[in-house]
């Protein structure tokens, strides 16, 4: 066997994979986005566009802006809180250590974490307690229920994901630039704004991709600790499918969902890849 068809074959089973639990997948919900919706839920194989008009509606587009709005917010905390973590992080003796604790999140359910911090910030919970005790607040704030409880939340569970990346890439930078900078005049600031960060511009692209693109899809998040202001539009798809079972309605918010998300990562690859040719 030749080495060129070695290669090919060494790729069938990861192809098999992505065509059954990628690709059809994809294929079934955007069919089913063209079909009719059933009397009493699923669909009719009957050609129609009905669900398309939802794209006229002002509040569904609010509600698009909005998910965007919020997901660019969370993106750009978790970032700035991982780039510097991720710096400590490399920097430390205790590295092994400390990336151990970024990842046992990981190894606790996701739901269990969430009302871990509904217990923090509940009208009960450890800071309104706190701050009642110290005699700082007489009666409870509501932390909860709210766009800003859905941002705090979701920076955090994005964290680890931002930071895994950046230390990768952290770990493989060359300190002996910012001290060469400092020599030539630089100050800290100078160091870290054009010698630091342009050289860590892959992981930081990776860690936003990582962010950015689970929440257009946040849909537990915004359920459990959001408000009425805070229905994103995986709150809508979920909507659809378990309420009105409206799948065809499903389908078409899913399809255009994923189309601007697979845009969203070619256009970062796209700029992963020239990065990597311009070093």
């Amino acid at each position: 066997m030749t080495e060129n068809k070695k290669g090919i074959s060494y790729t069938i089973p990861l192809t098999i994979w992505l065509t059954a639990f990628f690709l059809i997948p994809m294929l079934i919900v955007l069919i089913y986005s063209f079909l009719k919706k059933g009397v009493y839920g699923g669909v009719e194989f009957e050609f129609s566009v009905e669900t398309f008009k939802i794209f006229t509606n002002p509040v569904f587009f609010s509600i698009i802006f909005k998910t965007l709005w919020v997901s660019i917010i969370v993106t750009a905390i978790t970032i700035i809180i991982a780039v510097p973590t991720s710096y400590y992080i490399v920097r430390s003796k205790y590295k092994e250590k400390l990336i151990y604790l970024i990842i046992i999140p990981f190894w606790t359910n996701f739901l269990i974490r969430i009302y871990s911090w509904m217990a923090i910030l509940g009208i009960n919970g450890f800071i309104n307690l706190s701050l009642i005790k110290l005699g700082i607040i007489d009666t409870p704030i509501q932390f909860l229920y709210n766009m800003g409880a859905v941002i705090v939340i979701s920076v955090y569970t994005s964290l680890p994901f931002a930071i895994l990346p950046l230390y990768s890439s952290i770990d493989k930078f060359d300190f002996a630039l910012i001290e060469a900078a400092r020599d030539l005049g630089a100050t800290n600031r100078q160091a870290f704004f054009k010698v630091f960060l342009p050289n860590i511009k892959n992981g930081i692209l990776t860690a936003s991709l990582f962010t950015f693109v689970p929440m257009l899809g946040s849909y537990v998040v915004p359920k459990l600790v959001g408000g009425t202001d805070s229905i994103f539009l995986g709150n809508i798809i979920a909507r659809h499918l378990t309420e009105t079972r409206d799948w065809p309605m499903a389908s078409t918010i899913s399809s255009v969902l994923i189309l601007v998300t697979m845009v969203i990562v070619v256009i970062g690859i796209l700029k992963k890849g020239k990065g990597e040719a311009g070093e």
